[in-house]
């Protein structure tokens, strides 16, 4: 799978979550993801639409990656949506060059997760908010994933940071970003491909050893309970 990462940030340098998620990717960089940011490719806000569709149908996953402006994206971001998600391409007669393809949200907010919610300061959820993007992968007759968002990254902890860091790997690369199994199996992959002999922890390769063991139980703990639950509701 070929994973499109389309980043829009009007300073996008001077953003620390947005450079703390490029960097993630970039040093060293995740084999089959395309890093694209768009103010950087068209400084001048002249679009290449010929390019861009190209770079499209090269890839199965595409994913929007911006700071939550407005309830909407930076201004280059929708007029890239404007000038490339054009009909006969990516809908209307024969435009189903995106048929089939993933489409996903990664975003950065600067208020808190309680707050998107009747009653809460913003006042509706997150899913209610970006009803315009289910309503894009709908038309353009792509898979909508469950965004990947991204509140107050810079209140969070080191540790806060690196559980984002993963999610925002594995939400890039797996085939099923939402699925629990998937997901620990991607943690049992990365961790048998450590160097034990560069970690500074003594019996690193002992304790590696033991959390995948960890994680192995507890997926059999989880497919036995599941397996209750479907023989109760039987």
């Amino acid at each position: 799978m070929k994973t499109l990462v389309i980043v829009s940030h009007p300073t996008v340098e001077e953003s620390g979550s947005q450079q703390f998620l490029i960097q993630s990717i970039t040093s060293p960089p995740l084999e089959q993801v395309t890093l694209h940011v768009i103010e950087q490719a068209y400084p001048d806000g002249q679009i290449d639409v010929k390019k861009e569709q190209q770079l499209l149908k090269d890839h199965d996953r595409i994913l929007f990656q911006f700071p939550f402006y407005w309830y909407s994206s930076p201004p280059l971001l929708k007029q890239w949506q404007d000038e490339v998600l054009t009909e006969h391409f990516a809908f209307g007669y024969r435009g189903n060059k995106l048929k089939g393809k993933e489409f996903g949200l990664i975003l950065s907010v600067g208020i808190a997760e309680k707050e998107y919610q009747s009653g809460g300061q913003e006042g509706y959820s997150m899913s209610e908010l970006t009803k315009p993007y289910q309503a894009l992968a709908r038309k353009t007759q792509m898979t909508y994933l469950k965004p990947l968002v991204i509140y107050q990254f810079a209140y969070l902890s080191e540790q806060a940071k690196m559980e984002v860091l993963v999610k925002y790997q594995q939400y890039l690369t797996l085939a099923k970003p939402d699925s629990l199994k998937s997901r620990e199996e991607w943690i049992k992959k990365e961790l048998n491909a450590i160097d034990y002999e560069t970690l500074p922890v003594e019996n690193a390769s002992f304790v590696i050893e033991q959390v995948i063991e960890l994680l192995e139980d507890n997926r059999m703990e989880l497919d036995e309970l599941r397996m209750h639950i479907d023989n109760f509701h039987d």
